[in-house]
């Protein structure tokens, strides 16, 4: 995905876990393969926990999975025997981008040692954590990923079940959850099934989490099911067991079928390619524009321009090149520079010269980045610009893992859509309706709380909502 695009939302993070995997497969090669498939998900740190049944190891850093796993550092991971292991992408959803945020988190606890990898955000974590702060427990990280590793420790007197369970209980927010001590894997979903998570098995019996089917596919693993919201899955000498924790109230964010989910992953049920074509489709029903060909914006608007495409009538074509070399890394030190950094990383065609084009990207968020792209095309001779969003205007923060910005920093929250518009410059403006994404998704109930301000996980006070709100 774009993490470099001001405009789309930021990734949240990628978890892994293996139990048992087939003889013969190193496991934390394994763990390193499933999350160069769940890169996409978090750029911004990477990390692998472990256990051959005595030893814990763990290794972690800033970067991107390539960055912080050399063959040196893999091989210090290489216990012969490992029975579990771990893996972790980040972007930093709650505290900075500070190496000691980086997961999986360990910890020491009458259990023995845990490790935890966390995707979403808790959002009573700032509560939680204060009260246990007052009776005296030692916080290491900024990251509500502590919270809820502390809170397990804390019931002593439960196993390792019983304990994620309670603290299932105690939690709010949208999170998946992957857990382990030496011996045993532990998954689970918050009780709207916010954040994804799917199991899969290995051949000769070893079973696999992950995010999305695309790290299990990654590491040889057999797509099983996904993990239902609000379940306790785990895994040990005895096999697979379950336990329905919390009621389930399926609200899956619709951003994983927008964006988030790699184009060959399958969510719910769902192939996510599939229905980026039909929001598409459907933007193309509610949106018709007067025009010659249809753009995306690369990577993330090309499932729905295909869609539009194919809808209208009016033919597709490679209007804005992406740089496949202008990486993340790329430091842009003011305005001007990050202006720049757009056409550092797109450059249009010839395909748009004397064009009308419509322009079909997956969202809006700040507009900024909308703005320099109408204005590149109209450099390379574009007649008209038709801009086209596969999805409502952002109008409220995601409080469940998804940095969306402030409410004061989404342009659709303080602007209607003919200012929108004027500000990026283009000919004509469209967002798809909530009715339309929904009919085109298709789950009966979706998590839509960026767009409608209706959220089903609940949200944190006013006070407690910025992403730093534990760095106080």
């Amino acid at each position: 995905m774009n993490e470099e695009w001001e405009d789309s939302p930021r990734e949240e993070c990628g978890v892994l876990g293996l139990y048992r995997p087939d003889p013969g497969n190193d496991p934390a090669w394994l763990v390193y393969l499933g999350l160069f498939a769940l890169q996409h998900r978090g750029q911004e740190a990477a990390g692998i926990c472990v256990s051959d049944g005595e030893q814990v190891l763990v290794e972690k850093d800033l970067g991107l999975v390539s960055e912080v796993f050399d063959e040196a550092r893999l091989a210090r991971l290489r216990l012969p025997g490992t029975e579990v292991a771990i893996g972790h992408v980040r972007y930093s959803t709650t505290g900075s981008n500070l190496r000691f945020n980086a997961q999986p988190l360990t910890v020491r606890s009458n259990k023995g040692i845990l490790g935890l990898a966390h995707n979403g955000n808790f959002v009573n974590a700032k509560e939680m954590r204060r009260d246990m702060l007052d009776e005296g427990v030692v916080f290491q990280t900024t990251n509500d990923t502590e919270v809820m590793i502390n809170r397990i420790a804390r019931y002593s007197q439960l196993n390792l079940q019983e304990a994620t369970a309670q603290t299932m209980h105690d939690l709010q927010g949208g999170f998946s959850v992957v857990l382990m001590d030496r011996h045993t894997l532990l998954g689970l979903r918050d009780g709207n099934g916010v954040r994804p998570l799917c199991v899969g098995t290995f051949a000769g019996g070893g079973f696999a989490l992950a995010s999305e089917p695309v790290g299990l596919a990654a590491i040889g693993a057999r797509y099983l099911r996904d993990v239902r919201p609000g379940e306790l899955i785990w895994f040990d000498r005895a096999g697979l067991h379950s336990r329905q924790v919390l009621e389930a109230r399926s609200t899956p964010c619709a951003f994983e079928w927008i964006y988030f989910a790699r184009g060959d992953s399958h969510l719910e049920g769902i192939d996510v390619h599939a229905a980026r074509v039909r929001l598409g489709e459907q933007l193309a029903r509610e949106a018709p524009a007067e025009a010659e060909i249809v753009v995306p914006v690369p990577d993330s608007g090309m499932g729905a321009a295909i869609g539009y495409s194919r809808q209208s009538g009016l033919p597709f074509d490679y209007g804005l090149l992406k740089n496949p070399y202008a990486g993340r890394s790329f430091i842009a030190p003011s305005q001007e520079a990050r202006e720049l950094k757009v056409r550092l990383k797109l450059s249009p065609t010839s395909a748009v010269r004397g064009k009308r084009v419509v322009l079909v990207d997956d969202s809006i968020v700040r507009g900024t980045t909308s703005r320099q792209i109408v204005a590149l095309l109209r450099e390379a001779g574009a007649a008209e610009v038709h801009f086209r969003v596969s999805s409502p205007p952002i109008r409220y923060p995601c409080y469940y893992g998804i940095d969306t910005a402030a409410r004061k920093e989404l342009v659709a929250s303080t602007h209607t859509e003919e200012e929108i518009r004027r500000l990026i410059g283009a000919d004509s403006l469209a967002f798809l309706s909530e009715r339309g994404l929904q009919r085109a998704i298709g789950p009966a109930g979706l998590c839509l709380a960026c767009f409608s301000g209706s959220y089903p996980a609940g949200t944190p006070e006013e006070q407690d909502s910025d992403k730093l709100v534990l760095e106080a």
